[in-house]
């Protein structure tokens, strides 16, 4: 009896590396599957709604597949189209919302693979998972409070609100000026003493001219320190200061899945960025392959779609080779 859950390869994650992966696999002819927790592109999801890429659309690109748009960068509804019409396009193979629970090599070689809907096996597994899943976080009291959140989508929702920014880079300050403008008080808690050095040349003016006019106000060299219901404390140079507070968005950045890489037999390092091949992008796991930002451990800001959809050829090359 054919097992009808066994492939040549199964990919971990539906986000553009996934896809490119698919892509590639479905050339060379490879029986292949995606499984997904979530959406397509379900990162890209849960980005700001109003986000506006740092690379021009071509650089995002996959399969070939032109990525349209009369705009200099691309935003975020854009891209989700987008990659959700090259997936029609190619007809991928994909299972949505659908979490992978385990990953074990057996002693044929094959790959066991447990989820949360059934089980398959493959000859060979692709992680493409991203960076986006496990926050950093601040660890101070009242964290955990639901006003607190490390997913920034929508301004509306702060209109008229005590709104606290933690983080200075591309998504605080997003944050900060996307609120702002719905009338929310703002404040930014930075950690150093400037803005990030990576902030989007076209907003950085923006922000700095609404901090200037104490449009937005910005406490440099300072950390959130606690959190209630109706206030927060904030560390500065010049002492505590505690402030009314209705809303604390925390844009401190976030890092792979590593509990999950190490469960899957990855070896990783003291600085936690995982072991493979860079020609091949094998794992110290025959078989078993990384691709994309999970490849960068916890320096999430070296690889993005445009320098990482490389891997997906490598990945089919050495499978199918």
């Amino acid at each position: 009896m054919v097992n009808q859950n066994h492939y040549d390869l199964l990919i971990i994650g539906a986000g553009p590396i996934g896809m490119a992966c698919a892509i590639e696999a479905q050339k060379a002819n490879l029986n292949y599957i995606i499984v997904e927790k979530g959406a397509l592109v379900n990162s890209l999801f849960n980005y700001p709604v109003f986000m506006t890429f740092f690379s021009t659309s071509q650089r995002l690109e996959i399969g070939g597949v032109p990525f349209v748009t009369i705009n200099p960068k691309p935003n975020r509804n854009e891209a989700v189209e987008y990659y959700r019409r090259v997936a029609e396009k190619f007809d991928l193979k994909i299972n949505l919302f659908e979490r992978v629970n385990q990953v074990n090599k057996k002693d044929d070689g094959l790959f066991e693979i447990s989820t949360s809907k059934t089980s398959y096996t493959a000859k060979n597994v692709v992680v493409a998972t991203g960076f986006y899943d496990v926050p950093l976080l601040m660890n101070v009291p009242g964290e955990d409070l639901p006003k607190v959140t490390h997913y920034y989508k929508d301004p509306h929702l702060y209109a008229f609100q005590n709104v606290v920014v933690v983080g200075a880079n591309n998504s605080g300050v997003d944050a900060a000026l996307e609120t702002y403008r719905k009338g929310a008080n703002v404040t930014m808690v930075v950690r150093s003493g400037e803005l990030g050095p990576n902030v989007k040349y076209w907003v950085r003016p923006d922000i700095q001219n609404r901090i200037k006019e104490g449009e937005v106000k910005a406490l440099f060299n300072s950390e959130l320190v606690a959190i209630r219901e109706n206030e927060v404390d904030i560390k500065t140079p010049e002492g505590i200061q505690t402030i009314a507070n209705d809303f604390v968005i925390a844009m401190t950045g976030y890092q792979p899945d590593f509990s999950m890489l190490r469960k899957f037999g990855i070896e990783l390092p003291e600085s936690l960025c995982p072991a493979y091949n860079e020609e091949t992008m094998e794992t110290n796991v025959k078989g078993l392959y990384l691709a994309g930002v999970v490849c960068g451990g916890l320096d999430t800001h070296k690889l993005f779609i445009e320098n990482s959809r490389v891997h997906a050829e490598m990945i089919v090359k050495h499978i199918a080779g």
